[in-house]
């Protein structure tokens, strides 16, 4: 009789463990129990710049004045030259260059701050009837009046803008770029300035230029 009840006290406590190990189990378990999980990711959307968000996202570095003077002395800069400076800043090129040499300026800056602080610089400086500054993509400016063109840009956008600089430019017009050459177009002058290296090309006759015109 003991017996029996020994085996029928080991069944109940059996069944009511089974029970408990089905009916137990935390609320949040149930809850990633039935919520699906995925494992494929949506692809990413390629992002897309355009040059003006490029050209934006480059950081301001002026020119030091030593190497602004430098660039307009090899430029052999005078009173009948305009200059169109690519990426102007706030402007010292072509307000340096109108205060000295008597020379016309154009600043092309796609910051619009940097456009006018250039211009409350250039009438800071009394040459704001000579010079003017332009909030506009360098890429898509008329340079056409130009005789010299003076920039601080990467060797990639020189190299970019290369073609429209020869296609647009009339021969003899000087090239001058602080610290970035032009790729395989090999300079006429190069000088070190306090450290920074100044580049000087020469558009040659249209025969001349080759390729990239």
């Amino acid at each position: 009789m003991q017996l029996q009840k020994m085996l029928l006290g080991i069944v109940a406590s059996t069944s009511v463990v089974s029970l408990g190990i089905a009916g137990c189990t935390p609320p949040e378990l149930k809850a990633e129990a039935q919520t699906p999980t995925s494992t494929t990711q949506s692809p990413a959307t390629a992002p897309t710049t355009s040059p003006q968000e490029y050209q934006s996202s480059i950081p301001y570095v002026p020119t030091p004045q030593p190497v602004v003077d430098a660039m307009l002395k090899i430029a052999n800069v005078g009173k009948d030259d305009i200059i169109y400076d690519l990426g102007s800043g706030d402007g010292r090129i072509p307000v340096t260059a109108a205060q000295r040499y008597g020379a016309r300026g154009v600043g092309i800056e796609i910051d619009p701050e940097l456009v006018a602080q250039a211009n409350q610089n250039a009438k800071a400086a009394g040459v704001s009837d000579r010079v003017q500054f332009r909030n506009s993509d360098l890429f898509k400016t008329d340079m056409s009046e130009a005789t010299v063109v003076t920039l601080y840009l990467l060797t990639e956008n020189n190299i970019k803008l290369r073609p429209k600089l020869l296609q647009e430019l009339k021969p003899g017009t000087r090239i001058v770029s602080h610290n970035y050459g032009m790729g395989d177009w090999k300079p006429e002058r190069v000088e070190q300035v306090d450290g920074r290296t100044i580049y000087l090309w020469t558009v040659p006759e249209r025969e001349q230029r080759g390729s990239d015109q």
